[in-house]
């Protein structure tokens, strides 16, 4: 009996031992199992990383040719003026602003000019309205109003056209020579001298204004002179001349007591003087 006990034992313990061993193969498969998932999950995400990051070096260095192009447009174009980076910017920045400055006074001087039509026009309707018996009221008022359309019409004829670009100091004026676009003929005026020869038309001062920025002065062209009268600095002030009815058109960028200094500008078809001034 003791020996079968014993044998019994000896059974029971090698069992366990088998299990024991069944119990750490299986936890060791899946330490190695979970190693090898984690290493793969791991080296994917590396992998997706790595590719990423190549990505966004390509847009970067993408990014910098493009911003070296731009650089290199603004400096070919600065150099080509003879101005610098800089300069050509703060340039720009002032043209645009003075363009915008010219159009809102056309937008202002159009809104004015309606005004004025719909006054006339209600100042028509009221004498019509006791034109039984006021006929021959009726038929000046009727004269009167035509004239003033013809004015109007005038006015918007001048003022109405839109100027391009213009130049407020000599440096703005050499930038619109290298653009070419128009002939551009320097000019200063004394009050008080004959007419003076620009171009092919003439000018002459007849009063300035330095406290107010304004100034009158006559315009001879095609045997025909236009006053210009109270007008103000930097002002396109336009005119038509020569068989073709071209657009002249001269701006005064100083205002003294005695003189005024500007420029003309002409279309390139226009006709040139053998001695410019």
């Amino acid at each position: 009996m003791a020996e079968e006990g014993e044998q019994t034992h000896v059974e029971t313990f090698e069992q366990q031992s088998t299990t024991g061993k069944w119990i750490l193969t299986i936890l060791a498969i899946l330490f190695v199992a979970a190693a090898v998932y984690g290493y793969v999950t791991t080296q994917q995400k590396v992998d997706r990383l790595s590719q990423d990051l190549n990505d966004s070096q390509a847009k970067v260095g993408e990014l910098q040719k493009r911003m070296q192009s731009a650089e290199a447009q603004e400096e070919t174009l600065g150099k080509a003026l003879g101005m610098t980076k800089k300069e050509l910017a703060q340039r720009a920045a002032e043209l645009q602003a003075q363009e915008k400055v010219a159009e809102s006074r056309l937008q202002e001087e159009q809104e004015q000019q309606k005004a004025q039509i719909g006054q006339v026009s209600g100042e028509v309707a009221g004498v019509k309205t006791d034109v039984g018996g006021v006929k021959t009221d009726v038929a000046s008022t009727r004269a009167d109003l035509e004239a003033t359309k013809q004015k109007l019409q005038s006015t918007i004829g001048d003022l109405g056209v839109q100027s391009g670009l213009i130049a407020t100091t000599r440096s703005d004026l050499e930038v619109l020579k290298h653009k070419g676009d128009r002939n551009y003929y320097e000019f200063t005026l004394l009050k008080g001298a004959k007419p003076q020869p620009v171009a092919t038309v003439s000018l002459q001062l007849k009063s300035a204004d330095p406290k107010h920025g304004k100034f009158s002065m006559n315009v001879t062209s095609d045997d025909r002179t236009i006053q210009k009268k109270d007008r103000n600095i930097a002002e396109p002030i336009q005119f038509y001349s020569g068989r073709e009815h071209l657009l002249f058109e001269l701006v005064v960028w100083t205002v003294d007591k005695k003189k005024v200094t500007g420029y003309l500008s002409t279309p390139k078809s226009a006709p040139v003087p053998v001695t410019a001034n």
